[in-house]
């Protein structure tokens, strides 16, 4: 009989803690790849967000932009990056300082899952190495980044509340650490109350798990006060309907298949470890919080979009984070690939995206300083993944402090508002073309445009029809920039 292969053994065989530990941090630093693999971050709403701060960091001494922007600070908790940015992009450069941050984010979160496990059982498995696969979730690839920054202290936060468990003056650290994740984004503050809510309950299920988030509290007196954002809770229309596409887009991204199945594993994985109690109660009573939560909560909080749909990839990622099997080397690398296949697919489209970015942004070239530029961009119904290209004209304030219509500026909502009393919705999503695969292309009465100087239009489809007098200035394969003709012929 032939001897077994040495690596065999060594396969089989479980890791030692420190081991994993570095598998796992190693894994962490790679979900950086897209962003070292894009020279232009593809998140869909980071070129919007990217005016903003432009216009936050010009304000007062730039009389381009201060003639059609306002920008106001509020106390609110949506400030995560508008507070990072605004020393390092003084120091590096705007742009630059944005990529920096972007990257930052992922690894940030990869490490706040590791230290999790860490801090609850002194070994990193298999519950960290399939939890890194709910990083890149449709939250940070559409470029919720203040909400993310958010979740990655929350995970670091719920870590050291585990660590000072018995400690009577552990309240004292979280009194300021409710605020800062708070001042990140509101709802990554209320992951962090349901994840120390949830770690007290599996162990005293009595009512002081109810009360033990005490200390998270500092926040409610600036609301309380009238700080913050103006914002209805609504659901939208047809929420059943809205509610079953979330969750069948919990893990969205550009491959169909692997997508659907991504939360698939969690699911199965934790009904298995039910079963055989490696169910590990200290997350996962906040994980299943987190998901029932993505079924009745509103949609819309404090006007923020998808309040709801963020919260499943937190929830999934949670109820990897509570399994506690022990697993070897080998069952580890096969966990780890959930993880590196959907990182791979990522960093390609990014990749592939931001090159094709770069070749759009040439449009800029043709455009004056302070140019009002209205934007158009075709995104299909029925497309799998998001558009990257929403919000390109954010570039066109970022590097030619123009006006332009994809602004999240929503009044009383937003610091960012347009001074300019525009007698028609002149902010996002004015610039989404949504429509089916096979309709028409009508830019001839694009409402933003009247009156502008410039129409920007992108998506796979040629216009089938352009602003009367309209001059190209500027073309690639799926985009284009107009000239607009002025006067009645024009308008």
């Amino acid at each position: 009989m032939s001897a077994p292969h040495p690596a065999r053994p060594w396969l089989l065989a479980e890791p030692a803690p420190r081991e994993g530990l570095a598998f796992a941090l190693i894994l962490a630093c790679l979900a950086c790849l897209p962003v070292l693999a894009a020279s232009l971050p593809q998140m869909g709403d980071y070129p919007a967000h990217l005016a903003r701060y432009h216009v936050m960091l010009e304000h007062g001494r730039n009389p381009v932009i201060d003639a059609n922007y306002a920008f106001e600070w509020k106390w609110t908790g949506n400030l995560g990056v508008d507070l990072l940015i605004y020393p390092l992009a003084k120091l590096i450069g705007l742009e630059p300082a944005g990529r920096l941050i972007s990257g930052l984010i992922p690894v940030l979160t990869g490490f706040g899952m590791v230290t999790l496990e860490w801090t609850l059982r002194r070994r990193v498995g298999l519950a960290s190495l399939l939890g890194l696969a709910f990083i890149w979730s449709p939250a940070l690839l559409l470029g919720f980044l203040n909400f993310q920054l958010s979740f990655a202290l929350a995970l670091f936060a719920t870590a050291l509340w585990i660590r000072l468990d018995g400690k009577g003056w552990r309240w004292v650290p979280f009194v300021p650490i409710g605020l800062v994740v708070w001042l990140c984004h509101v709802s990554g503050w209320g992951i962090l109350g349901i994840m120390v809510f949830g770690y007290e309950w599996s162990r005293s299920k009595s009512w002081r798990a109810f009360v033990a988030p005490w200390p998270l509290l500092a926040p409610v007196l600036p609301l309380l006060l009238g700080g913050g954002t103006k914002g209805d809770l609504t659901w939208g229309k047809d929420v059943w309907s809205y509610k079953y596409a979330i969750w069948l887009k919990a893990m969205r991204d550009s491959s169909v298949f692997l997508d659907l199945a991504t939360p698939v594993v969690p699911l199965l994985l934790a009904l298995a470890a039910l079963i055989w109690r490696r169910l590990d109660g200290r997350l996962a009573w906040a994980a299943l919080a987190l998901l029932a939560l993505s079924i009745v909560m509103p949609r819309h909080i404090v006007g923020g979009d998808y309040a709801d749909f963020r919260l499943i990839a937190c929830g999934l990622a949670l109820l990897c984070l509570s399994l506690s099997w022990r697993a070897p080397r080998l069952v580890l690398v096969l966990g780890a690939s959930l993880f590196l296949v959907r990182l791979g697919f990522t960093t390609a489209d990014w990749h592939r995206d931001s090159a094709e970015m770069e070749q759009v942004l040439g449009a800029l070239d043709h455009l004056p300083e302070g140019a009002r530029v209205a934007s158009a961009v075709r995104t299909v119904r029925t497309d799998w993944p998001s558009n990257p290209f929403e919000h390109v004209a954010g570039y066109a304030v970022v590097r030619r402090d123009a006006l332009t219509n994809m602004n999240f500026a929503l009044p009383k909502v937003h610091m960012l508002r347009l001074r300019q009393p525009f007698p028609y919705r002149f902010i996002d999503p004015s610039q989404r073309l949504l429509i089916g695969a096979k309709d028409p292309v009508d830019l001839a009465r694009f409402v933003p445009a009247q009156d502008m100087d410039y129409l920007w239009y992108h998506g796979r489809k040629a216009p089938d029809t352009l602003p009367p007098g309209a001059e190209v200035v500027f073309r690639t394969e799926h985009s284009l920039l107009l000239k607009l003709a002025k006067g009645p012929a024009g308008r």
